[in-house]
């Protein structure tokens, strides 16, 4: 008996005590988020049974408000077009000059010019291998027909894309300073990005009548959000040591923004430039169906015309300059990261 005693006043002053084992909490929150998922199903069951039994299999909601809101929208657009036509009316009209010179612009250099220009570029960025892809690219597209519908559409891109990143820029960089901001474009740049592209062309049409303009619009609202996005993540991965290194040294915050957050971000921006140039050669058959030119013109109108041979031609032409431009732009961005790798390593 003594030493069995002292047995366990040694193993109580050598150890620590042990806690009770509780077998029974598992089996318990199991039962209770069970008993929740049966709660829950016999609720939906006894809603639907009860509403079959009162008002039938094809019960109608109490109320439909869809007249009245789809007036009050029909009248709200009616006096925006009305009493903002002078605003519309003048940017239809640098839109369209610009559009125009641009376009003239690339129809009056000559396809060779074109094509070394192309080939300079992509060699520059990536090498040869590009150089060649987008030469030989350039070259079928105009062996095909297409040339002057291909520079009308890069005309219609490059004005697109020039006034996404004028408008995407400076909102990223408000939301990057900003968490009110950022929380408010949230879910505005959610909404963009799900809603289907043909909704863009109604607020175009109605603003813009038909034409490039309300093409270069509508294809600017369904592409500007990923550079919004990645300005706004580009400017916020900048590391806080890097920031505060700065800050030490006393820069200013326009300082700090513009010499030191937005260089390091540009890797991240350029990323953005790359999603929304991919998303607005996306939008260009699209765009056609409000007077917009180019391949994406060729493409409906040989769907029309039931020739699916031209429009599979349309359609590779546009993929080649998208894949051109792709291939540009990530090397850019790429090399803009090795950059900063560099200096920081």
């Amino acid at each position: 008996m003594a030493t069995t005693v002292s047995q366990s006043t040694e193993s109580d002053q050598g150890g620590e005590t042990q806690p009770p084992s509780q077998p029974g909490l598992a089996g318990l929150t199991q039962i209770s988020a069970r008993a929740r998922l049966l709660a829950g199903l016999g609720g939906v069951a006894l809603v639907t049974l009860v509403s079959w039994a009162m008002w039938g299999a094809e019960m109608s909601f109490p109320a439909d408000w869809g007249k009245f809101v789809g007036g009050y929208i029909d009248d709200a657009v009616s006096w925006a077009t009305r009493e903002g036509a002078w605003l519309f009316d003048g940017i239809k009209i640098v839109v369209l000059k610009f559009l125009v010179w641009l376009e003239h612009t690339f129809i009056w250099i000559p396809w060779p010019g074109i094509l070394a220009a192309v080939g300079a570029i992509a060699w520059k960025t990536q090498g040869w291998r590009l150089a060649a892809f987008a030469i030989a690219a350039m070259g079928l597209i105009g062996l095909v027909g297409l040339w002057p519908s291909a520079m009308e559409t890069l005309a219609l891109i490059v004005t697109a894309v020039t006034l996404s990143i004028a408008i995407a820029v400076p909102i990223g960089i408000l939301a990057a300073r900003s968490d009110l901001a950022d929380t408010i474009s949230r879910p505005i740049l959610d909404g963009m990005q799900t809603m289907p592209a043909f909704v863009y062309l109604v607020p175009a049409i109605m603003f813009f009548s038909l034409g490039n303009v309300p093409a270069v619009f509508a294809t600017l609202i369904y592409a500007v959000p990923p550079a919004i996005r990645l300005t706004n993540l580009g400017i916020r991965q900048v590391s806080a040591e890097t920031v505060e290194a700065a800050r030490s040294f006393g820069t200013t915050p326009t300082q700090l923004l513009l010499k030191v957050q937005i260089p390091m971000a540009i890797p991240t921006i350029m990323a953005g430039i790359n999603q929304t140039t991919m998303m607005a050669l996306a939008m260009v058959v699209v765009a056609s169906m409000v007077g917009a030119g180019g391949l994406g013109e060729d493409v409906l109108r040989a769907l029309g015309r039931q020739r699916p041979g031209d429009a599979v031609i349309g359609g590779m032409a546009i993929v080649f300059m998208a894949i051109i431009i792709d291939r540009i732009t990530q090397s850019l961005a790429k090399g803009r990261q090795e950059a900063i790798r560099g200096a920081e390593g």
